[in-house]
């Protein structure tokens, strides 16, 4: 009888809380070695994120880390629990770089130091205040359709379910496509967010990791990951680099992503760190799609199939 078919699924900025995975350090070796590495890649990180303040931890250079930190804790100390091993990851956003940890791509020094330059780039890439994103609620061809209509920047960031897109860009544009789909029947809700991201307002943000990306040391992929910017499997470290700049200026696609691992026969969909916004989407994508969340000690010595 051949075992379950797991996705590990990591998840991208907003789902950080100050505190998260500090339980899992003091129960399970293999995070505390993740803590500890985390501390000594980028100082100060770990107080921060024991201790707060949120709004300190939510600051995007410090938030992209912090959850590659907190997401690896919880994968290792699961994965060295249970024995279980996936048969392919993928991550939102941020995740992908948790996602290639998990794959041995990345080294989790790497994925640290490569997150916390990558969150200082796309806060400077554009003026506070020029930039804004909106969640849509509707048939994301009417949003791709207005996105094309409206003047200025404005494009889908996240196709997140089959009835919610983020669209980002120019304040203006994201306003004055908002208020169309709106016109159109579908609902618009402004986000809180400190930059418009995954747009082509992040191209100096692309361009200034790219040397970064392409000096990185990829190593063999244990299983493949699922890229955001293709939502095709990738399992050769020599396309990595490109696949992740070009991720910062493109769409997340996560409804095609979660749809590919359905097709390669996934039946069991794990969310590795805090909260719980993938599993979310995916019930949402695949109604009847087996989902689990492991981001505290409790959930990985209580973790069962």
């Amino acid at each position: 009888m051949s075992g379950p078919r797991i996705a590990a699924l990591f998840p991208g900025q907003g789902s950080q809380a100050v505190g998260m995975g500090t339980d899992l350090t003091r129960e399970f070796a293999h995070a505390e070695e993740v803590y500890a590495a985390k501390e000594s890649a980028l100082p100060g990180l770990r107080q921060l994120v024991e201790h707060g303040p949120l709004e300190a931890l939510t600051l995007t250079a410090n938030q992209q880390p912090a959850l590659v930190a907190a997401s690896t804790a919880a994968y290792r100390a699961w994965q060295h629990h249970t024995g279980l091993i996936p048969m392919v990851a993928a991550g939102h956003s941020l995740g992908e770089y948790s996602a290639l940890v998990a794959a041995g791509v990345l080294t989790l020094q790497d994925a640290l130091r490569l997150t916390r330059k990558r969150g200082e780039l796309m806060q400077r890439a554009v003026p506070e205040g020029v930039g804004a994103m909106s969640a849509v609620m509707g048939n994301p061809a009417v949003v791709l359709e207005v996105c094309e209509q409206t003047p200025g920047v404005v494009q889908p960031a996240n196709f997140n379910a089959p009835a919610q897109t983020v669209i980002s860009g120019e304040r203006a544009a994201v306003e004055a496509a908002s208020a169309a789909l709106k016109a159109r029947g579908l609902k618009a809700i402004a986000l809180k967010v400190s930059a418009p991201f995954h747009c082509s307002l992040m191209q100096p943000a692309a361009e200034g990791l790219s040397g970064d990306l392409r000096a990185a040391n990829y190593g063999p992929y244990l299983f493949p990951v699922v890229a955001n910017v293709t939502a095709e499997l990738s399992d050769d470290p020599g396309h990595t680099a490109d696949l992740l700049e070009r991720q910062i200026t493109g769409s997340v696609r996560w409804v095609e992503t979660v749809q590919t691992l359905a097709g390669l026969g996934v039946d069991t969909f794990i969310e590795f760190g805090p909260g719980t916004v993938l599993t979310g989407l995916v019930k949402r994508i695949l109604p009847e799609a087996r989902t689990f969340n492991v981001g505290t000690a409790e959930q990985v010595k209580t973790f069962s199939l």
